[in-house]
Protein backbone atom coordinates (compact mmCIF):
# COMPACT_ATOMS: atom_id res chain seq x y z
CA UNK A 1 0.00 0.00 0.00
CA UNK A 2 1.03 3.36 -0.88
CA UNK A 3 1.81 5.78 2.12
CA UNK A 4 0.21 8.38 2.12
CA UNK A 5 1.64 12.47 2.66
CA UNK A 6 2.54 12.53 6.33
CA UNK A 7 3.33 9.32 7.25
CA UNK A 8 6.67 7.64 7.12
CA UNK A 9 8.15 4.70 5.56
CA UNK A 10 6.61 2.42 9.20
CA UNK A 11 3.84 4.03 8.48
CA UNK A 12 3.20 6.05 11.10
CA UNK A 13 2.45 9.50 11.32
CA UNK A 14 5.16 12.41 10.76
CA UNK A 15 5.36 15.52 12.58
CA UNK A 16 5.39 18.73 10.11
CA UNK A 17 6.77 20.89 12.84
CA UNK A 18 8.69 20.56 16.03
CA UNK A 19 12.27 20.27 16.88
CA UNK A 20 14.62 18.25 15.44
CA UNK A 21 15.13 14.47 16.74
CA UNK A 22 18.54 13.34 17.95
CA UNK A 23 18.10 10.46 14.98
CA UNK A 24 17.54 13.14 12.39
CA UNK A 25 19.76 15.54 13.45
CA UNK A 26 22.57 12.07 13.11
CA UNK A 27 21.19 11.34 9.78
CA UNK A 28 21.75 14.85 8.52
CA UNK A 29 25.31 14.91 10.16
CA UNK A 30 25.82 11.63 8.69
CA UNK A 31 25.31 12.47 5.60
CA UNK A 32 26.37 15.73 4.80
CA UNK A 33 30.13 15.30 6.92
CA UNK A 34 30.92 12.38 4.54
CA UNK A 35 29.41 14.74 1.24
CA UNK A 36 31.46 17.43 2.52
CA UNK A 37 34.80 15.64 2.82
CA UNK A 38 33.97 14.25 -1.02
CA UNK A 39 33.27 17.53 -2.20
CA UNK A 40 36.47 18.81 -0.70
CA UNK A 41 38.24 15.93 -2.41
CA UNK A 42 36.98 17.31 -5.81
CA UNK A 43 37.46 20.83 -5.88
CA UNK A 44 40.89 20.93 -4.76
CA UNK A 45 41.90 20.52 -7.99
CA UNK A 46 39.34 22.99 -9.13
CA UNK A 47 40.88 25.33 -6.45
CA UNK A 48 44.73 24.31 -7.53
CA UNK A 49 43.86 24.29 -11.38
CA UNK A 50 46.52 27.62 -11.93
CA UNK A 51 49.47 25.82 -10.30
CA UNK A 52 48.12 22.20 -12.04
CA UNK A 53 48.43 23.86 -15.20
CA UNK A 54 51.66 24.38 -14.56
CA UNK A 55 52.95 21.23 -12.86
CA UNK A 56 51.43 18.78 -15.24
CA UNK A 57 50.35 20.75 -18.38
CA UNK A 58 53.88 22.78 -19.16
CA UNK A 59 54.74 20.64 -22.01
CA UNK A 60 51.66 21.07 -23.98
CA UNK A 61 52.42 24.46 -24.94
CA UNK A 62 51.85 28.43 -24.34
CA UNK A 63 50.23 29.30 -20.58
CA UNK A 64 46.78 30.22 -22.04
CA UNK A 65 46.87 26.28 -23.88
CA UNK A 66 48.40 24.63 -20.47
CA UNK A 67 45.49 26.22 -18.16
CA UNK A 68 42.79 25.38 -20.63
CA UNK A 69 43.78 21.90 -20.75
CA UNK A 70 43.99 21.95 -16.93
CA UNK A 71 40.73 23.22 -16.98
CA UNK A 72 39.54 20.68 -19.69
CA UNK A 73 41.15 17.37 -17.10
CA UNK A 74 38.76 19.50 -14.31
CA UNK A 75 35.88 18.89 -16.58
CA UNK A 76 36.73 15.33 -17.13
CA UNK A 77 35.12 14.69 -13.35
CA UNK A 78 32.30 16.31 -14.62
CA UNK A 79 31.75 14.86 -17.83
CA UNK A 80 31.54 11.70 -16.51
CA UNK A 81 29.24 12.18 -13.23
CA UNK A 82 26.31 10.77 -15.11
CA UNK A 83 27.69 7.55 -16.01
CA UNK A 84 28.65 7.30 -12.16
CA UNK A 85 24.84 8.34 -11.50
CA UNK A 86 24.08 5.44 -13.95
CA UNK A 87 26.24 3.01 -11.97
CA UNK A 88 25.81 3.97 -8.52
CA UNK A 89 22.00 4.56 -8.97
CA UNK A 90 21.19 1.74 -10.29
CA UNK A 91 23.01 0.03 -7.04
CA UNK A 92 21.32 2.79 -4.79
CA UNK A 93 18.00 1.55 -5.72
CA UNK A 94 18.75 -1.87 -5.64
CA UNK A 95 20.77 -3.02 -2.58
CA UNK A 96 20.44 0.25 -0.62
CA UNK A 97 21.96 3.59 -0.12
CA UNK A 98 24.41 3.02 2.64
CA UNK A 99 26.75 0.37 1.36
CA UNK A 100 26.57 2.94 -1.80
CA UNK A 101 27.75 5.69 -0.24
CA UNK A 102 30.50 3.87 1.32
CA UNK A 103 31.73 2.58 -2.17
CA UNK A 104 31.58 6.08 -3.36
CA UNK A 105 33.89 8.00 -0.68
CA UNK A 106 36.69 5.05 -1.33
CA UNK A 107 36.89 5.28 -4.76
CA UNK A 108 36.98 8.99 -4.37
CA UNK A 109 39.08 9.53 -1.22
CA UNK A 110 41.55 7.08 -2.88
CA UNK A 111 42.01 9.10 -6.45
CA UNK A 112 42.54 12.32 -4.20
CA UNK A 113 45.15 10.61 -2.66
CA UNK A 114 47.14 9.62 -5.24
CA UNK A 115 47.03 12.86 -6.96
CA UNK A 116 49.10 13.74 -4.24
CA UNK A 117 51.65 11.84 -5.04
CA UNK A 118 51.42 11.65 -8.81
CA UNK A 119 55.08 12.46 -10.45
CA UNK A 120 54.35 15.98 -12.82
CA UNK A 121 55.42 16.34 -16.29
CA UNK A 122 58.86 17.11 -15.61
CA UNK A 123 59.43 13.82 -14.01
CA UNK A 124 57.55 11.25 -16.38
CA UNK A 125 56.31 13.31 -19.66
CA UNK A 126 53.06 12.80 -21.22
CA UNK A 127 52.21 10.08 -18.05
CA UNK A 128 51.39 12.35 -15.65
CA UNK A 129 48.63 14.27 -17.38
CA UNK A 130 47.10 10.89 -18.47
CA UNK A 131 47.22 9.72 -14.80
CA UNK A 132 45.83 12.86 -13.95
CA UNK A 133 42.75 13.04 -15.90
CA UNK A 134 42.06 9.33 -14.97
CA UNK A 135 42.00 9.84 -11.41
CA UNK A 136 40.24 13.07 -12.63
CA UNK A 137 37.81 10.64 -14.33
CA UNK A 138 37.65 8.06 -11.32
CA UNK A 139 36.43 10.90 -8.93
CA UNK A 140 33.72 11.76 -11.02
CA UNK A 141 32.11 8.76 -11.43
CA UNK A 142 32.53 8.44 -7.47
CA UNK A 143 30.57 11.79 -6.81
CA UNK A 144 28.21 10.34 -9.96
CA UNK A 145 26.81 8.37 -7.05
CA UNK A 146 27.72 10.85 -3.92
CA UNK A 147 24.71 13.65 -4.29
CA UNK A 148 21.44 11.77 -5.18
CA UNK A 149 22.18 9.31 -2.41
CA UNK A 150 22.59 11.73 -0.11
CA UNK A 151 19.81 13.80 -0.45
CA UNK A 152 17.50 10.47 -0.94
CA UNK A 153 18.46 9.74 2.41
CA UNK A 154 17.72 12.80 3.76
CA UNK A 155 14.54 13.31 2.33
CA UNK A 156 13.39 9.90 3.44
CA UNK A 157 14.29 10.72 6.72
CA UNK A 158 12.53 13.89 7.00
CA UNK A 159 8.98 15.16 8.42
CA UNK A 160 6.61 15.92 5.77
CA UNK A 161 6.51 19.89 5.82
CA UNK A 162 10.16 19.84 6.57
CA UNK A 163 12.08 18.52 3.50
CA UNK A 164 13.44 21.53 2.04
CA UNK A 165 14.55 22.33 5.22
CA UNK A 166 16.26 19.11 5.94
CA UNK A 167 17.60 18.68 2.39
CA UNK A 168 19.50 22.56 2.39
CA UNK A 169 22.09 20.89 4.75
CA UNK A 170 23.19 18.31 1.87
CA UNK A 171 23.02 21.46 -0.24
CA UNK A 172 25.53 23.36 1.98
CA UNK A 173 28.07 20.27 1.39
CA UNK A 174 29.39 21.90 -1.77
CA UNK A 175 29.94 25.15 -0.56
CA UNK A 176 31.15 24.02 2.59
CA UNK A 177 33.60 21.13 0.64
CA UNK A 178 34.82 23.97 -1.73
CA UNK A 179 35.49 26.42 1.74
CA UNK A 180 37.48 23.63 3.38
CA UNK A 181 39.73 23.24 0.31
CA UNK A 182 40.50 26.84 0.51
CA UNK A 183 41.50 26.91 3.89
CA UNK A 184 43.33 23.96 3.69
CA UNK A 185 45.51 25.57 0.40
CA UNK A 186 46.11 28.97 2.36
CA UNK A 187 46.99 27.13 5.24
CA UNK A 188 49.73 25.54 3.28
CA UNK A 189 50.49 28.56 1.18
CA UNK A 190 51.09 31.00 4.25
CA UNK A 191 53.21 28.03 6.12
CA UNK A 192 55.94 27.97 3.42
CA UNK A 193 57.29 30.03 0.37
CA UNK A 194 55.64 30.76 -2.66
CA UNK A 195 58.44 29.22 -4.91
CA UNK A 196 57.84 25.80 -2.40
CA UNK A 197 53.98 26.02 -2.57
CA UNK A 198 54.41 25.89 -6.29
CA UNK A 199 57.04 22.85 -6.86
CA UNK A 200 55.60 20.92 -3.69
CA UNK A 201 53.82 22.31 -1.25
CA UNK A 202 50.60 22.03 -3.11
CA UNK A 203 50.60 18.48 -2.40
CA UNK A 204 49.42 18.90 1.33
CA UNK A 205 46.21 19.48 0.27
CA UNK A 206 45.71 16.49 -1.35
CA UNK A 207 47.70 14.41 0.83
CA UNK A 208 45.52 15.57 4.07
CA UNK A 209 42.37 14.22 2.46
CA UNK A 210 43.18 10.41 3.70
CA UNK A 211 42.36 11.50 6.75
CA UNK A 212 39.23 12.80 5.91
CA UNK A 213 38.60 9.61 4.19
CA UNK A 214 38.89 7.59 7.41
CA UNK A 215 36.65 9.76 9.49
CA UNK A 216 34.45 9.97 6.28
CA UNK A 217 34.12 5.58 6.07
CA UNK A 218 33.57 5.84 9.86
CA UNK A 219 30.74 7.95 9.92
CA UNK A 220 29.26 6.32 6.70
CA UNK A 221 29.80 2.44 8.45
CA UNK A 222 27.59 3.87 11.43
CA UNK A 223 24.87 4.94 9.77
CA UNK A 224 21.28 2.40 9.42
CA UNK A 225 19.30 2.09 5.75
CA UNK A 226 16.95 4.75 4.58
CA UNK A 227 13.15 3.34 6.42
CA UNK A 228 12.24 3.74 3.08
CA UNK A 229 14.00 1.85 1.76
CA UNK A 230 14.40 -0.80 4.20
CA UNK A 231 10.23 -1.27 4.15
CA UNK A 232 10.17 -1.34 0.44
CA UNK A 233 12.73 -3.85 -0.11
CA UNK A 234 11.05 -6.00 3.02
CA UNK A 235 8.23 -5.88 0.78
CA UNK A 236 9.93 -7.28 -2.10
CA UNK A 237 9.09 -4.06 -4.05
CA UNK A 238 12.33 -2.66 -5.18
CA UNK A 239 13.00 -2.06 -9.10
CA UNK A 240 14.77 -5.05 -10.81
CA UNK A 241 15.60 -3.13 -13.50
CA UNK A 242 16.34 0.62 -12.38
CA UNK A 243 17.36 1.84 -15.67
CA UNK A 244 14.64 0.86 -17.99
CA UNK A 245 12.15 1.88 -15.05
CA UNK A 246 13.41 5.76 -14.98
CA UNK A 247 14.38 6.12 -18.75
CA UNK A 248 12.58 3.93 -20.80
CA UNK A 249 9.07 4.34 -19.42
CA UNK A 250 8.09 7.84 -20.79
CA UNK A 251 5.45 8.32 -17.55
CA UNK A 252 9.49 8.32 -15.51
CA UNK A 253 11.29 9.60 -18.22
CA UNK A 254 9.29 13.27 -18.80
CA UNK A 255 10.30 13.62 -15.22
CA UNK A 256 13.63 13.32 -15.86
CA UNK A 257 13.89 15.76 -18.92
CA UNK A 258 11.97 18.25 -16.80
CA UNK A 259 14.38 17.72 -14.33
CA UNK A 260 17.14 18.19 -16.12
CA UNK A 261 16.02 21.34 -17.99
CA UNK A 262 15.74 22.96 -14.13
CA UNK A 263 18.96 21.62 -13.32
CA UNK A 264 20.50 23.21 -16.30
CA UNK A 265 20.10 27.08 -15.19
CA UNK A 266 20.94 25.66 -11.32
CA UNK A 267 24.58 24.11 -12.70
CA UNK A 268 25.59 27.47 -14.82
CA UNK A 269 24.19 29.91 -11.74
CA UNK A 270 26.21 27.44 -9.11
CA UNK A 271 29.43 27.58 -11.38
CA UNK A 272 29.75 31.08 -12.08
CA UNK A 273 29.44 32.10 -8.50
CA UNK A 274 31.98 30.41 -7.24
CA UNK A 275 34.37 28.82 -9.56
CA UNK A 276 33.97 30.97 -12.30
CA UNK A 277 34.26 33.92 -10.33
CA UNK A 278 37.51 32.37 -8.33
CA UNK A 279 38.88 32.15 -12.19
CA UNK A 280 37.76 35.98 -13.03
CA UNK A 281 39.48 36.88 -10.12
CA UNK A 282 43.00 35.40 -10.41
CA UNK A 283 43.31 34.48 -14.47
CA UNK A 284 41.53 37.64 -15.58
CA UNK A 285 42.06 40.05 -13.28
CA UNK A 286 45.35 38.89 -12.24
CA UNK A 287 44.72 39.32 -8.32
CA UNK A 288 46.66 37.19 -6.54
CA UNK A 289 45.70 33.64 -5.85
CA UNK A 290 45.95 33.77 -2.00
CA UNK A 291 44.07 37.01 -1.86
CA UNK A 292 41.51 35.77 -4.06
CA UNK A 293 40.82 32.42 -2.05
CA UNK A 294 40.85 34.92 1.20
CA UNK A 295 37.99 37.36 -0.51
CA UNK A 296 35.85 34.27 -1.61
CA UNK A 297 36.13 31.86 1.40
CA UNK A 298 34.13 35.14 3.23
CA UNK A 299 32.04 35.69 0.79
CA UNK A 300 31.46 31.53 1.07
CA UNK A 301 31.18 31.90 5.03
CA UNK A 302 28.68 34.69 4.87
CA UNK A 303 26.46 33.04 2.13
CA UNK A 304 26.17 29.72 3.36
CA UNK A 305 23.70 29.63 6.04
CA UNK A 306 21.29 31.18 3.18
CA UNK A 307 21.17 27.59 1.87
CA UNK A 308 19.19 27.04 4.84
CA UNK A 309 17.36 29.88 4.51
CA UNK A 310 15.77 29.23 1.03
CA UNK A 311 15.36 25.39 1.84
CA UNK A 312 13.17 26.59 4.82
CA UNK A 313 11.31 29.27 2.81
CA UNK A 314 11.20 26.95 0.11
CA UNK A 315 8.76 24.16 2.52
CA UNK A 316 6.50 27.73 2.75
CA UNK A 317 6.22 28.99 -0.90
CA UNK A 318 7.75 26.19 -2.68
CA UNK A 319 10.70 25.35 -4.61
CA UNK A 320 9.81 26.76 -8.02
CA UNK A 321 9.28 30.48 -7.37
CA UNK A 322 12.86 30.56 -5.27
CA UNK A 323 14.67 28.28 -8.01
CA UNK A 324 13.46 30.72 -10.71
CA UNK A 325 14.06 33.94 -8.97
CA UNK A 326 17.53 33.16 -8.30
CA UNK A 327 18.09 31.94 -12.48
CA UNK A 328 16.46 35.52 -13.34
CA UNK A 329 18.29 37.82 -11.05
CA UNK A 330 21.54 35.99 -11.98
CA UNK A 331 20.85 36.33 -15.36
CA UNK A 332 19.93 40.42 -15.62
CA UNK A 333 22.58 41.07 -13.22
CA UNK A 334 25.99 39.39 -13.83
CA UNK A 335 26.99 41.66 -16.58
CA UNK A 336 27.30 44.79 -14.22
CA UNK A 337 28.67 42.26 -11.01
CA UNK A 338 31.72 40.98 -12.96
CA UNK A 339 32.22 45.01 -14.27
CA UNK A 340 32.46 45.73 -10.70
CA UNK A 341 34.62 43.19 -9.71
CA UNK A 342 36.96 44.79 -12.19
CA UNK A 343 36.46 48.18 -10.73
CA UNK A 344 37.08 47.21 -6.75
CA UNK A 345 39.64 44.13 -7.73
CA UNK A 346 41.60 45.66 -10.56
CA UNK A 347 40.88 49.33 -10.88
CA UNK A 348 44.45 49.73 -13.38
CA UNK A 349 43.12 47.47 -15.68
CA UNK A 350 39.14 49.04 -15.62
CA UNK A 351 40.83 51.90 -16.48
CA UNK A 352 42.73 50.53 -19.43
CA UNK A 353 39.97 48.68 -20.30
CA UNK A 354 38.03 52.32 -20.37
CA UNK A 355 40.69 54.58 -22.33
CA UNK A 356 43.05 52.38 -24.06
CA UNK A 357 41.21 50.45 -26.48
CA UNK A 358 43.05 47.97 -28.54
CA UNK A 359 42.32 46.73 -32.13
CA UNK A 360 43.69 43.98 -33.93
CA UNK A 361 43.83 44.22 -38.03
CA UNK A 362 43.09 40.38 -39.21
CA UNK A 363 41.50 38.41 -41.92
CA UNK A 364 38.48 37.30 -40.06
CA UNK A 365 38.90 33.69 -41.87
CA UNK A 366 42.04 33.74 -40.09
CA UNK A 367 40.66 33.72 -36.71
CA UNK A 368 39.34 30.97 -34.72
CA UNK A 369 37.30 29.78 -31.69
CA UNK A 370 40.38 28.44 -29.99
CA UNK A 371 38.97 25.65 -27.74
CA UNK A 372 42.19 23.21 -27.48
CA UNK A 373 40.21 20.05 -26.64
CA UNK A 374 43.20 17.64 -27.32
CA UNK A 375 45.70 20.41 -25.01
CA UNK A 376 48.32 19.98 -28.01
CA UNK A 377 46.38 21.84 -30.62
CA UNK A 378 47.77 25.04 -32.04
CA UNK A 379 46.54 28.17 -33.83
CA UNK A 380 49.20 28.80 -36.25
CA UNK A 381 47.18 31.62 -38.11
CA UNK A 382 48.64 35.68 -37.38
CA UNK A 383 45.24 36.33 -35.70
CA UNK A 384 44.80 33.31 -33.15
CA UNK A 385 48.69 34.10 -32.52
CA UNK A 386 47.80 38.04 -31.50
CA UNK A 387 44.76 36.82 -30.03
CA UNK A 388 45.67 34.44 -27.70
CA UNK A 389 48.70 36.87 -26.47
CA UNK A 390 46.22 39.61 -25.92
CA UNK A 391 43.68 37.24 -24.14
CA UNK A 392 46.36 35.92 -21.90
CA UNK A 393 47.11 39.84 -20.64
CA UNK A 394 43.61 40.23 -19.85
CA UNK A 395 43.48 43.02 -23.02
CA UNK A 396 40.01 43.69 -24.36
CA UNK A 397 40.16 43.80 -28.04
CA UNK A 398 38.46 44.21 -31.03
CA UNK A 399 38.48 42.31 -34.41
CA UNK A 400 38.75 45.00 -37.83
CA UNK A 401 38.05 42.93 -40.75
CA UNK A 402 40.72 43.27 -43.35
CA UNK A 403 40.84 41.64 -47.03
CA UNK A 404 41.39 38.33 -47.29
CA UNK A 405 45.14 36.87 -46.54
CA UNK A 406 46.20 40.13 -44.51
CA UNK A 407 48.54 39.15 -41.95
CA UNK A 408 47.30 40.51 -38.83
CA UNK A 409 48.55 43.63 -36.59
CA UNK A 410 47.79 44.82 -33.05
CA UNK A 411 46.85 48.29 -33.20
CA UNK A 412 47.85 49.71 -29.63
CA UNK A 413 46.93 53.25 -29.67
CA UNK A 414 49.41 55.10 -32.24
CA UNK A 415 51.87 51.84 -32.51
CA UNK A 416 51.83 48.60 -34.59
CA UNK A 417 52.88 45.22 -33.91
CA UNK A 418 52.88 43.13 -36.75
CA UNK A 419 52.03 39.33 -35.88
CA UNK A 420 52.97 36.37 -38.29
CA UNK A 421 51.78 33.06 -39.05
CA UNK A 422 53.78 29.94 -37.77
CA UNK A 423 55.32 26.91 -39.36
CA UNK A 424 54.47 23.62 -37.83
CA UNK A 425 57.12 21.04 -37.03
CA UNK A 426 56.69 18.15 -39.11
CA UNK A 427 54.09 16.04 -37.36
CA UNK A 428 52.11 18.64 -36.86
CA UNK A 429 51.91 19.15 -33.00
CA UNK A 430 53.83 22.01 -32.48
CA UNK A 431 55.32 25.54 -33.76
CA UNK A 432 58.81 25.01 -35.40
CA UNK A 433 61.89 26.72 -33.61
CA UNK A 434 61.81 29.92 -35.48
CA UNK A 435 58.10 30.54 -34.96
CA UNK A 436 58.62 30.08 -31.17
CA UNK A 437 61.77 32.45 -31.23
CA UNK A 438 59.49 34.46 -33.66
CA UNK A 439 56.07 34.29 -30.80
CA UNK A 440 58.41 34.93 -28.10
CA UNK A 441 59.95 37.97 -29.40
CA UNK A 442 55.81 38.90 -29.73
CA UNK A 443 54.82 38.28 -26.80
CA UNK A 444 57.39 40.71 -24.86
CA UNK A 445 56.54 43.44 -27.78
CA UNK A 446 52.80 43.00 -26.89
CA UNK A 447 53.70 42.88 -23.42
CA UNK A 448 55.49 46.40 -23.57
CA UNK A 449 52.67 47.57 -25.36
CA UNK A 450 49.99 46.63 -23.10
CA UNK A 451 51.84 48.28 -20.40
CA UNK A 452 52.63 51.20 -21.76
CA UNK A 453 48.96 51.38 -22.62
CA UNK A 454 47.72 51.28 -19.08
CA UNK A 455 47.33 47.22 -19.01
CA UNK A 456 48.82 46.11 -15.29
CA UNK A 457 50.65 42.56 -15.71
CA UNK A 458 49.01 41.40 -11.81
CA UNK A 459 46.67 43.63 -9.43
CA UNK A 460 48.30 45.69 -7.10
CA UNK A 461 46.80 44.05 -3.95
CA UNK A 462 46.79 47.34 -2.40
CA UNK A 463 44.59 48.87 -4.90
CA UNK A 464 41.99 46.16 -3.98
CA UNK A 465 38.61 47.35 -2.11
CA UNK A 466 38.42 44.54 -0.66
CA UNK A 467 35.41 44.99 1.01
CA UNK A 468 33.68 45.31 -2.50
CA UNK A 469 34.86 42.67 -3.83
CA UNK A 470 33.74 40.27 -0.84
CA UNK A 471 30.29 41.96 -1.42
CA UNK A 472 30.21 41.48 -4.95
CA UNK A 473 30.97 37.91 -4.30
CA UNK A 474 28.57 37.78 -1.55
CA UNK A 475 25.72 38.31 -4.17
CA UNK A 476 26.95 35.89 -6.92
CA UNK A 477 27.20 33.24 -3.99
CA UNK A 478 23.78 34.28 -2.53
CA UNK A 479 22.62 33.46 -6.17
CA UNK A 480 23.37 29.88 -5.56
CA UNK A 481 21.59 29.69 -2.45
CA UNK A 482 18.51 30.71 -4.59
CA UNK A 483 18.82 28.14 -7.32
CA UNK A 484 20.70 25.37 -5.40
CA UNK A 485 18.88 25.21 -1.72
CA UNK A 486 15.90 24.22 -2.29
CA UNK A 487 16.87 21.95 -5.23
CA UNK A 488 17.72 18.32 -3.36
CA UNK A 489 13.93 18.34 -2.21
CA UNK A 490 12.53 18.83 -5.30
CA UNK A 491 14.26 16.57 -7.31
CA UNK A 492 13.67 13.55 -4.74
CA UNK A 493 10.15 14.91 -4.87
CA UNK A 494 9.60 14.21 -8.34
CA UNK A 495 10.15 10.17 -8.70
CA UNK A 496 8.50 7.60 -6.86
CA UNK A 497 10.89 5.54 -3.88
CA UNK A 498 12.20 2.37 -6.37
CA UNK A 499 13.46 4.22 -8.65
CA UNK A 500 14.56 7.88 -7.35
CA UNK A 501 18.47 7.44 -6.57
CA UNK A 502 18.46 6.62 -9.98
CA UNK A 503 16.03 9.03 -11.91
CA UNK A 504 17.24 11.90 -9.64
CA UNK A 505 21.01 11.59 -9.96
CA UNK A 506 21.11 11.02 -13.89
CA UNK A 507 19.59 14.51 -14.83
CA UNK A 508 21.57 16.10 -11.57
CA UNK A 509 24.63 14.55 -13.09
CA UNK A 510 24.14 15.52 -16.70
CA UNK A 511 23.15 19.21 -15.64
CA UNK A 512 26.01 19.68 -13.12
CA UNK A 513 28.50 18.12 -14.50
CA UNK A 514 28.16 19.00 -18.66
CA UNK A 515 26.49 22.16 -18.62
CA UNK A 516 27.96 23.39 -15.06
CA UNK A 517 31.64 21.43 -15.63
CA UNK A 518 32.08 23.07 -19.22
CA UNK A 519 31.25 26.09 -17.58
CA UNK A 520 34.96 27.91 -16.91
CA UNK A 521 36.08 25.87 -20.03
CA UNK A 522 33.75 27.51 -22.59
CA UNK A 523 33.78 30.92 -21.36
CA UNK A 524 37.20 30.97 -21.08
CA UNK A 525 37.39 30.47 -25.23
CA UNK A 526 34.69 32.85 -25.51
CA UNK A 527 36.59 35.34 -24.32
CA UNK A 528 39.61 34.43 -26.18
CA UNK A 529 37.74 34.35 -29.47
CA UNK A 530 35.55 37.81 -29.05
CA UNK A 531 38.00 39.48 -27.13
CA UNK A 532 35.83 40.94 -24.66
CA UNK A 533 36.98 39.51 -21.08
CA UNK A 534 33.15 39.49 -20.25
CA UNK A 535 32.04 37.61 -23.36
CA UNK A 536 31.80 34.49 -21.50
CA UNK A 537 28.98 35.41 -18.98
CA UNK A 538 26.90 34.54 -21.98
CA UNK A 539 27.02 31.33 -21.58
CA UNK A 540 25.76 31.29 -17.94
CA UNK A 541 22.82 34.04 -19.16
CA UNK A 542 21.36 31.84 -21.83
CA UNK A 543 21.50 28.64 -19.62
CA UNK A 544 20.00 30.31 -16.58
CA UNK A 545 17.31 31.93 -18.75
CA UNK A 546 16.40 28.86 -20.39
CA UNK A 547 15.61 27.24 -17.41
CA UNK A 548 13.32 30.20 -16.48
CA UNK A 549 11.23 29.23 -19.87
CA UNK A 550 10.90 25.82 -19.09
CA UNK A 551 10.24 26.17 -15.63
CA UNK A 552 7.53 29.08 -16.42
CA UNK A 553 5.64 26.63 -18.90
CA UNK A 554 6.18 22.83 -17.71
CA UNK A 555 6.91 22.99 -13.89
CA UNK A 556 4.97 22.12 -11.09
CA UNK A 557 5.24 22.67 -7.83
CA UNK A 558 6.44 19.77 -5.51
CA UNK A 559 6.74 20.40 -1.98
CA UNK A 560 3.02 18.66 -1.28
CA UNK A 561 4.09 15.59 -3.26
CA UNK A 562 4.12 12.44 -2.18
CA UNK A 563 7.86 10.83 -1.52
CA UNK A 564 6.63 7.56 0.19
CA UNK A 565 5.37 5.75 -2.60
CA UNK A 566 7.23 3.20 -4.33
CA UNK A 567 5.37 3.55 -7.63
Amino acid sequence: MAITPGMAAGGKATPSAGAMTKEERKVIFASSLGTVFEWYDFYLYGSLASVIATQFFAGVGDPTTAFIFALLAFAAGFIVRPFGALVFGRLGDMIGRKYTFLVTILIMGGSTFVVGLLPGYASIGIAAPIILVTLRILQGLALGGEYGGAATYVAEHAPEGRRGAYTAWIQTTATLGLFLSLLVILGARTAMDPEAFAAWGWRIPFLVSVLLLGISVWIRLSMNESPAFAKMKAEGKTSKAPLSEAFLKWNNAKYALLALGIVIGQAVVWYTGQFYALFFLTQTLKIDLAVANIMLAIALALATPFFIVFGTLSDRIGRKPIILAGCLIAALTYFPIFKGLTTYGNPALANALANSPVVVVADPASCHFQVKLTGTEKFPSSCDIATAQLTAASVNYTIQPAPAGTIASVHIGDKVYPSFNATMTADGRDFDKASKAREAALKKDLGAGVKDAGYPAKADTAAINKPMVVALLFVLVLYVTMVYGPIAAMLVEMFPTRIRYTSMSLPYHIGNGWFGGLLPTISFALVAANGDIYYGLWYPIVFAVFTLVIGVLFLRETKNNNIYAAD
